[in-house]
């Protein structure tokens, strides 16, 4: 009889950790370093989640929600785009995949269709590369915009506010890429 070693729920991409520069940063780097870093780590962390799907990103997690994988893509590419585009460089920038009449769009709306999965990580690494060339462009980190719900906001809230939002939602993907799979981890 072969007895199975316990297993640590961070072992789904145990390959790669040599090569995982997720975790890299200094934890004493300065301020605007450890926000865009822990950032990027976040942002990485969702598409390792997504790693080697296609249709099953739309794969819901139970009724009657309509949370996916793709879902989230979809979600926090309307999250920068909201933050950065709008709120801090105060672009006419509307949300891509959810609006006024359709507030859950960015679930609702998200398919196994191989041409929504590709509009929607196009369309979330453009605002990611909006959003880390705004942050690298921006002369300091209370360089601040308006949004009408939080008011004054400063760069320095919205990345942390960011670095919250991906938080939330990677473990989110955990759960969405253990029931699709079985994987688990980091």
């Amino acid at each position: 009889m072969t007895t199975q070693q316990p297993r640590r729920r961070a072992e789904i991409f145990a390959a790669a950790e040599a090569d995982d520069f997720r975790f890299s940063t200094s934890a004493t780097a300065d301020e605007r370093t450890l926000l865009v870093d822990i950032l990027g780590a976040q942002r990485a962390t969702l598409e390792m989640k997504c790693a080697g799907l296609t249709g099953e990103l739309a794969r819901r997690s139970v009724e009657p929600s309509t949370l996916s994988l793709l879902g989230l893509v979809r979600h926090l590419a309307d999250m920068e785009r909201r933050w950065f585009r709008r709120v801090l460089a105060r672009q006419d920038a509307p949300a891509l995949f959810s609006s006024e009449a359709c507030p859950d769009g960015d679930f609702d709306g998200a398919s196994a269709d191989p041409a929504v999965i590709a509009e929607a990580w196009r369309a979330w690494r453009a605002e990611v590369a909006f959003s880390d060339g705004f942050v690298a462009d921006a002369p300091g980190l209370d360089l601040a915009g308006e949004d009408p719900w939080r008011g004054p906001v400063s760069l320095r809230w919205v990345l942390i506010h960011m670095v919250e939002e991906y938080a939330r939602h990677n473990g989110h993907a955990d759960l969405l890429r253990e029931r699709i799979d079985g994987a688990i981890g980091v």
